[in-house]
């Protein structure tokens, strides 16, 4: 998923589950200055997801079991 962030950040946002994210980190991404932002915040998103669904399994007892 990391690789998938750094190269094309737009399609990440689509697997996570953010549309309208996606949609402006392609018009950022548009430009070869902006690709380099567009990747940054990828990555952060990316580190995000797997934060709030690792919280979420364990508040959902899955640590407990």
């Amino acid at each position: 998923m990391i690789v998938l962030a750094f190269f094309l950040p737009c399609i990440l946002f689509l697997v996570i589950g953010r549309p309208f994210a996606a949609v402006f980190c392609f018009l950022l991404q548009c430009t070869i200055l902006g690709w380099i932002p567009a990747a940054i915040w990828a990555a952060y998103a990316l580190g995000r997801h797997n934060s709030n669904a690792r919280l979420a399994r364990y508040y959902a007892g899955a640590y407990y079991r």
